[in-house]
This record gives C-alpha cells, sequence and structure tokens, in this order.
C-alpha cells in the first residue's frame, strides 16, 4: 500500500477462528463413519498463512480404496432406488446445513486454503449451497432434462478434487452425483482435506444413508487407485492437465465415464471503447481473486494499443489500494499461496519472466514473515513466445500484451493449448456477440469476469478438458 492510501487505512477487522472447532486428528469417511487408514499412514494440514499445523489426517491408501469403494457399491442399490424426490430431500437438507454452518465453514476454508475470508464467506460458501439447492431440484425431473424419458444413474462415482475451491469443488461434484441417484468417493486435495471432512460431519447430520459418500483424504497414489479402480463407473477430475492426462490414459479402454476440468490461460480483451474502470475491476477480479489460484483466471491481459498506456495507468493505481495479509481480516484483498511447493512454482514461471526480457512490477506491499505470499505482479513486453504467456502460472501474475484489430486479439487469444475462459470488454454488443463466437473457450464473459451460477455449464476445449458441471448440462455426465 502506498503512503497516500495508508492516509485512508483500514483497521484490523479480523474473523474470530472460535467459530471452528477443528480437532486434532481426523479419520477417513467410509460407510457413514470415520476410521483410521488400514495402513495407519497420516500427514499433516496446514495453514498457507502462517504455516501452522492445523490438524493430523488420516492418509488413504490402496486397501482404504478398496472398503470406500466397496461400501458405495452396496449403497446404490437402494440410493438409485429411492424416488427422485426423496433423494432431492437429502439434497435440500444438506443445502440448508451448510448455509446454518456457512460461518463455520468459512473461517474453515480460509485457515486451511489461505484465501481471504471476504472470499469464502461471500462467493465460496452461498455458491456451494446453491449448487446443492440447484440439483436437488433436479432430482425429481431427470426425465425432463433431454437426456431420454427415463435416464438411470451410472453407479459409484470416483472424484478427485483440487485444493484451490475445495469446497466449492465438492459441491460441483458430489450433488449432481447425487441427484441422479450415484454413490460417491470422493478424495480431495492433500494441503485442503479439512472441508470434506467437515461435510462428511454435514452428511451425517442430513441423515444421508450410510455408504452414498464417502471421502479419503489422501496423496496421489490414492487418487490414481481410486480412478483405476474397476468398480469405478464414473472418474470427475478437476486439477492440473498433466495429471488429467494421465487419467485419460488409465481409463482408456474401460467402460468408464470421464469429465476433465483442467488448466487454463485465459484471455481478458479489452477494446478501446471499453469503460477503463470498470475494465480495470475486471481484470484485477480476473486475475487476482484467490491470488489467481483459479483455473479460469484472466492471467493474459490483450489491450488495444491505443488505450494501452491509459490502462496500465489505472491498472497499477488500482493494485496499488490491494490489502495483502492475513487471510482471517475481513478488509484483506489478497491471501497466501496454498502451499510452498506452489509459491516455488509461481516464483519459477515469474523469474522466467525476467530472464526472457518482460517487464516486471510487482504491487507496493508488505510480505508477512511466515507463510507463502506472493505480491500482486504483472509484466508488460510480453510476447506470444513467452512462457508467462504460454504456461499456467497458477498465481497473482498477469501477462500484458496488445493488439490493433479485432482479429488480432482473437489470434492472440486463441493461440494457446488453452481453451477454458476468456473475457472481452467493450460498450458494442455486436463486438462482444462477435468476437466470443470465434473465441475456442468454454466460457466467454462479456464486461465481467468469473461469473459463477449453478444453472451455468463450466468446462473447456483442448487441454483444459471435456465435458460440463453446473446447469442441465452438468447431469449429463452421471446418467446412462
Amino acid at each position: 500500500m502506498t503512503a497516500e492510501h495508508k492516509l485512508f487505512a483500514y483497521a484490523p477487522a479480523p474473523e474470530s477462528r472460535s467459530v471452528v472447532d477443528i480437532a486434532p486428528s481426523y479419520g477417513l469417511f467410509v460407510d457413514g463413519e470415520f476410521a483410521e487408514a488400514a495402513d495407519g499412514k497420516v500427514f499433516k494440514s496446514v495453514a498457507p498463512a502462517t504455516e501452522e499445523v492445523l490438524s493430523e489426517v488420516a492418509r488413504a491408501g490402496e486397501a482404504d480404496v478398496e472398503r470406500a469403494v466397496a461400501a458405495a457399491r452396496r449403497a446404490f442399490t437402494s440410493w438409485s432406488a429411492l424416488p427422485g424426490a426423496e433423494r432431492g430431500k437429502y439434497l435440500f437438507r444438506i443445502a440448508r446445513i451448510i448455509q446454518e454452518r456457512s460461518r463455520e465453514l468459512a473461517v474453515l476454508e480460509t485457515l486451511d486454503n489461505g484465501k481471504p475470508i471476504r472470499e469464502t464467506r461471500d462467493a465460496d460458501l452461498p455458491l456451494v449451497a446453491a449448487h446443492f439447492f440447484y440439483y436437488a431440484g433436479w432430482a425429481d425431473k431427470l426425465g425432463y432434462a433431454g437426456f431420454g424419458p427415463e435416464p438411470k444413474p451410472l453407479g459409484v462415482a470416483g472424484q478427485v478434487i483440487p485444493w484451490n475451491f475445495p469446497l466449492l469443488m465438492l459441491a460441483w461434484k458430489i450433488a449432481p452425483a447425487l441427484a441422479c441417484g450415484n454413490t460417491v468417493v470422493l478424495k480431495p486435495a492433500e494441503t485442503t482435506p479439512l472441508s470434506a471432512l467437515f461435510f462428511a460431519d454435514i452428511c451425517r447430520q442430513a441423515g444421508l444413508p450410510r455408504g452414498v459418500v464417502n471421502i479419503l483424504p489422501g496423496y496421489g497414489d490414492a487418487g490414481a487407485a481410486l480412478v483405476a479402480h474397476p468398480d469405478v463407473d464414473k472418474v470427475a477430475f478437476t486439477g492440473s492437465t498433466a495429471v488429467g492426462k494421465e487419467i485419460a490414459r488409465s481409463v482408456a479402454g474401460t467402460d468408464k465415464r470421464l469429465t476433465l476440468e483442467l488448466g487454463g490461460k485465459g484471455a481478458n480483451i479489452v477494446f478501446d471503447d471499453a469503460p477503463i474502470d470498470q475494465a480495470v475491476e475486471g481484470i484485477v477480479g480476473g486475475i487476482f481473486f484467490n491470488q489467481g489460484q483459479v483455473c479460469c483466471a484472466g492471467s493474459r491481459l490483450l489491450v488495444q494499443e491505443s488505450v494501452a498506456d491509459e490502462l496500465l495507468e489505472s491498472l497499477k493505481r488500482r493494485l496499488g489500494t490491494l490489502r495483502l495479509g492475513d487471510p482471517l481480516d475481513k478488509n484483506t484483498d489478497i491471501g497466501a499461496i496454498n502451499s510452498a511447493e506452489q509459491l516455488a512454482r509461481i516464483t519459477e514461471l515469474a523469474d522466467a519472466g525476467d530472464a526472457e526480457g518482460a517487464e516486471r512490477w510487482t504491487a507496493p506491499c508488505e510480505l508477512p514473515g511466515s507463510g507463502y505470499w506472493f505480491a500482486p505482479t504483472l509484466f508488460t513486453g510480453v510476447t506470444q513466445a513467452h512462457r508467462i504467456a504460454r504456461e499456467e502460472i497458477f498465481g497473482p501474475v498477469l501477462s500484458v500484451l496488445t493488439f490493433r484489430t479485432p482479429a488480432e486479439a482473437v489470434a492472440k487469444a486463441n493461440n494457446t493449448p488453452y481453451g477454458l475462459s476468456a473475457g472481452v470488454w467493450t460498450e458494442k454488443g455486436s463486438r462482444i456477440l462477435a468476437v466470443a463466437d470465434r473465441l475456442r473457450a468454454g466460457v466467454v464473459w462479456a464486461n465481467t469476469f468469473n461469473k459463477f451460477d449453478p444453472t451455468s455449464p463450466f468446462g473447456g476445449y483442448k487441454e483444459s478438458g471435456f465435458g460440463r458441471e453446473g446447469g442441465r448440462h452438468g447431469l449429463e455426465a452421471y446418467l446412462r
């Protein structure tokens, strides 16, 4: 924060940690009960902002995957036989409990993930509840979803989710699976297992039948065993493109259904007639929301040459007002990077930007002495050949490129192996439609960015994966 802004500095407004009670240890959630891992292995969940150990968690192995899949298979017979309206009642109940416990869950997510409480409280948790409400409504209407008059569930769904939106990704996976009559074995990311385990408690609180949802915290070996298990009928994965390719190879030649939501290198295109201040807010929200740890982040800014200087001046001024620090402080804009490993990845790619000749600008802010932190950063003088323009950084780093014509903007936006998201900023509706129609991206936002709704499908093209989650389209992946 610059000196002139310190005159108007916000006083600390920390959210209380007392609203969440984190136990010293947690087991796996299998067949309606918490249990130790078969081999007794455990790992620690660490708060990224402080490096404090939050809890010790059982680490699932192959034997635990076997147990959980067997429990899900047993539960499938009775769960899938329930009338859709009855399944919907459970989902409605889960959604209401999530709303009732939203403050607790928001604090938990902030502690375990490192993102600001403002985001978990105002974005993540409302969307989590909304997804369960939305798919609860679909449970007794599947015959009208456009997938045949009597669509059937697939069976056991093996789901692997990432660490950037732990509870929201869980909702995206579990809500449609249960609404369609499937049972679930879910593996949360090893750096953020706690909200999934709290969700297991919510399942018990809602009276969900045993074995319908099973939660297996663990590392990549547990995820690989789940994906490869012969009694898993459906695999859903959100995460890196490299792991997604491994999963695709693993299920090739089997009859398993697969959806993949992978990496991205989204282009945020600003034309010369765009409202500059509005575009700046969209750029900031597009890349610095959740510290840029968003698969659909607008990590490439394509700005028309004639307004590039004006926009960059305004953008730098805005970045100077962002508040980095304690994620539990309600005034915080930029929280902690999720892990030391991710921070090293961001640092390595940013250093590559320097080495390749791009010009770095970093927002003026002090980094805390402990935890994992990276200041909001942008690079100018970037070309299509730079690594920072080609590779997914997954951090608060923006690459700025310029263009002269709409055709050049589209060509540069599409010049990527990814195809998950894009943004278009202009006052002309005809230009929005013309450009959006030519962008090879699963989601295109117009004069906004990172807006989500449970009724709207989400997914990508090319190396960003295939299949859709959310909306009516999200049911298709869980129906036969």
